[in-house]
């Protein structure tokens, strides 16, 4: 018997190519950026510096796991983000 259960919204918010993202990222770890899903949000987030081969790293999230902080690079820039602007970020394998 499972004592909790997944939301179909949480679920939903799972990459459906199976291509980790952004938000998949655990405190501390980093990974390189691919490329970005949404092409409206892939010109907010290219002036922000989130480049595909640029490395970011997962610095912390909220309380409530929304927004997270991404730093990128090497010159410790540090991004907020929402969840949903997260996921639109692809990593590299």
């Amino acid at each position: 018997m499972a004592l909790f259960r997944r939301s179909t919204a949480v679920a939903a918010q799972q990459p459906a190519s199976g291509r980790r993202t952004a938000n998949d990222l655990r405190p501390g770890e980093s990974a390189t950026v691919c490329c970005l899903k949404d092409p409206q949000m892939a010109l907010k987030l290219l002036d922000m510096g989130c480049i595909p081969g640029t490395q970011v790293r997962l610095a912390g999230r909220a309380p409530l796991g929304d927004p997270l902080m991404l730093v990128l690079g090497d010159e410790e820039y540090t991004l907020s983000l929402r969840v949903s602007e997260a996921l639109t970020i692809q990593l590299k394998d």
